[in-house]
């Protein structure tokens, strides 16, 4: 049975608050979702909460009912708390009416395989964990295989990215690697690695890219760097027709991976 907890000096409370933090998220290999949409898409995908907290006024909605009965059924263990409390755990001033706590999913780039999609989608030292949750729904929209983060990017499990995400967290495959692990990886068998990059004259709509094809997008100010760009198999640039020189990150990732999908090269019928 759910237990309730309203006291902000909880133990549980403090200790679950503390993922909010980078450090101690790492150190507990927990994170931290929220919202109805988010955690039923987690429990659809096969991810239940260690912990889930719900307010008393959503206790009889069915789909929170239904994660309460999901969670306990698995081990985790469901606690009933109000909106004051969802909202020191959340730290958003219009919590939603549930919050998981979840253990942190597998990132290891020899878990993917580059032969379940033709397209897969690459970033680099990504900063805004906005754009980092955008490059996941993009991911999942477009059947992506999923998601490489290279070198520095952004705590995928950080609440704003989890929250960017709308779900796709749970829904999409992504790993996280060093460039030269990639680089290994990707030449150990097929893939076209194609980079946006503004110091090309391929235009975007011109190729006929082949699969899998591993879309690297870079760091939202710099760009990639240029001995990432010289590994690139292609380099393609979308044409800015007004003053802005470039497109946000996120975006780009979006306009090319749906047009890397209609320009993709089909292998000869037998």
């Amino acid at each position: 049975m759910p237990r309730e907890i309203t006291a902000y000096s909880n133990p549980l409370v403090k200790r679950v608050r503390t993922l909010r933090d980078k450090k101690h998220r790492r150190d507990e290999g927990l994170f931290l979702a929220e919202g109805l949409r988010i955690l039923t898409e987690a429990r659809e995908a096969g991810h239940l909460p260690r912990y889930l907290f719900y307010t008393r006024a959503s206790a009889d909605h069915a789909l929170v009912r239904s994660l309460v009965a999901a969670c306990e059924a698995a081990g985790g263990e469901a606690i009933e708390t109000n909106a004051d409390i969802l909202s020191k755990l959340s730290g958003k001033d219009n919590p939603g009416a549930v919050l998981g706590v979840y253990d942190e999913l597998p990132t290891a780039l020899d878990r993917l395989d580059r032969n379940t999609a033709p397209l897969w989608l690459v970033a680099e030292r990504l900063r805004d964990p906005g754009n980092l949750g955008t490059i996941l729904r993009t991911a999942d929209a477009t059947g992506a295989g999923g998601v490489i983060l290279l070198d520095d990017c952004v705590d995928p499990f950080s609440v704003e990215a989890v929250r960017a995400s709308m779900g796709a967290i749970f829904t999409v495959p992504f790993a996280r690697a060093r460039w030269d692990e990639f680089r290994d990886w990707l030449r150990s068998g097929p893939g076209q690695l194609v980079g946006l990059s503004l110091d090309t004259q391929h235009d975007y709509r011109t190729p006929a890219y082949q699969a899998p094809t591993f879309l690297l997008t870079g760091n939202e100010a710099q760009g990639m760097p240029d001995f990432m760009a010289a590994e690139c198999d292609l380099l393609v640039k979308i044409p800015m027709r007004g003053k802005a020189d470039s497109l946000n990150a996120a975006v780009a990732t979006a306009v090319m991976a749906y047009t890397v999908l209609d320009r993709l090269e089909q292998p000869p019928t037998r």
